[in-house]
């Protein structure tokens, strides 16, 4: 038995319209009786297309649901760019809909086009897309030496882009924008960061960036343990050394979202996030002066959807999706608070705790006796000058519990018996080491 025809046929387009389509792709349009895309691609389809042709609301995701749902039973094509299954509307409709539910008739996407045109290989290309995302989202993706090939969100996002790399130190770095790539009206200008000298051109363009980085302009890797001065604090800081154990200890793998609990700086969450571009966080801070500077942070160093959530913990955990990971970086004895977070935790999850009170590690010697996991005492010395000489200066000890949630039943029979408030209770927030 052959399997139902598909409810939606989504159909990739280019800037060459009609003539660059392929004869199943034409096919499909003119036997459709409801076609809906964009104007600009509506506008692109011979007058045999006799669909009914529906231009996309706007905001466009909300209305997928009840506009599939409105023309139930008929033969309806959605227009895509290039690919709808790169950064377009395909996973939308998968979701929506389901992929069972789709037959998709894919172009060949801008990025495709730009490689052939740079002689680029498209695998060592990274893709940033600024379509409906800030222009924070391109920080995390430079570094010196990276071919990177930017989706425009319009005609002024080359300036844009330029003006963001010579705020970030990329400045030297070489632009190429592609214009209407593969169609006559096609396109191509260049230039450097530095000095940019184009005015806004076709808003239909991909911006090719190879990074360069300005001398002295600070270097921000990829692995745990960014340089203190990459941040915006006030102290509330869990510094280098310290935070690429901890980072370690969280384990974070994609996808997963963490709870930064006492979130100071933010630059837990900040570093969780940028180990993978699917690393979500949910960083809580009581003080509101610290939420807003964890947003900065955030976009400073390339993770704009950082969620910030002012509020006192345990009660501003009450509505956040379960974690797959728990950091707990200041109140530890607020009542309730370890207590919740471990109960909130997804099985086979990871809390990690740091401390630099002697009440707080109590607490914790309580919670490894009764959990297990590791205890670890993390001391960091700096070499500093002490008359014509050189010496260390010992940093505040941080004891760290680490544990790992158990996927079965949890031996403890009351993981809610932790101790009451202590009149010690550490602010929340960072703590400094």
């Amino acid at each position: 038995m052959s399997p139902a025809p598909a409810a939606v046929t989504v159909v990739g387009i280019g800037a060459d319209g009609w003539p660059g389509l392929a004869p199943a792709s034409q096919e499909a349009l003119r036997g459709a009786e409801v076609v809906v895309g964009g104007p600009r691609q509506l506008d692109l389809l011979p007058g045999d297309c006799s669909a009914e042709r529906i231009a996309w609301p706007s905001p466009l995701r909300p209305a997928v649901p009840g506009l599939l749902a409105a023309h139930a039973g008929r033969r309806v094509c959605v227009l895509a760019s290039g690919d709808p299954m790169f950064f377009g509307i395909g996973r939308t409709l998968a979701d929506v809909a389901g992929p069972d539910a789709l037959r998709v008739l894919p172009h060949p996407s801008s990025v495709s086009y730009a490689c052939a045109r740079l002689g680029l290989p498209l695998e060592e290309a990274e893709v940033v897309s600024l379509v409906g995302r800030p222009l924070a989202a391109l920080t995390a993706a430079l570094h010196d030496g990276r071919h990177l090939l930017v989706l425009s969100a319009g005609a002024d996002t080359p300036a844009e882009v330029a003006a963001h790399l010579r705020s970030r130190g990329f400045g030297p770095s070489r632009m190429t924008v592609l214009e209407q790539l593969g169609a006559p009206a096609e396109r191509r200008i260049e230039g450097t960061a530095d000095d940019w000298p184009h005015s806004p051109g076709d808003a239909l363009n991909v911006i090719a960036v190879a990074c360069r980085r300005a001398p002295g302009a600070l270097r921000l890797p990829l692995t745990p343990g960014l340089p203190d001065d990459a941040f915006e604090h006030d102290g509330q800081l869990t510094k280098r050394h310290v935070r690429a154990a901890t980072l370690a200890a969280l384990a974070p793998a994609p996808g997963e979202l963490l709870w930064d609990v006492g979130g100071g700086s933010g630059s837990i969450a900040i570093e969780w996030m940028r180990a993978h571009r699917t690393c979500r966080a949910v960083s809580v801070e009581r003080d509101p002066v610290r939420a807003s500077r964890i947003t900065r942070n955030a976009d400073a160093l390339g993770v704009p959807a950082l969620r910030v959530v002012t509020g006192a913990a345990p009660a501003a955990l009450a509505e956040l999706p379960a974690p797959d990971a728990v950091f707990i970086g200041g109140g530890l004895t607020a009542p309730g608070l370890l207590a919740g977070c471990w109960e909130a935790l997804r099985p086979g999850g990871r809390l990690v705790a740091n401390t630099v009170t002697l009440e707080s590690e109590a607490l914790l010697t309580q919670w490894y006796r009764r959990h297990g996991g590791e205890l670890t005492r993390l001391a960091v010395a700096h070499a500093v000058p002490v008359g014509g000489f050189t010496g260390w200066r010992q940093a505040m000890p941080v004891t760290q519990w680490s544990a790992v949630k158990p996927t079965g039943p949890d031996p403890d029979p009351d993981p809610n018996s932790d101790p009451g408030p202590d009149p010690h209770t550490a602010p929340e927030g960072d703590f400094p080491s």
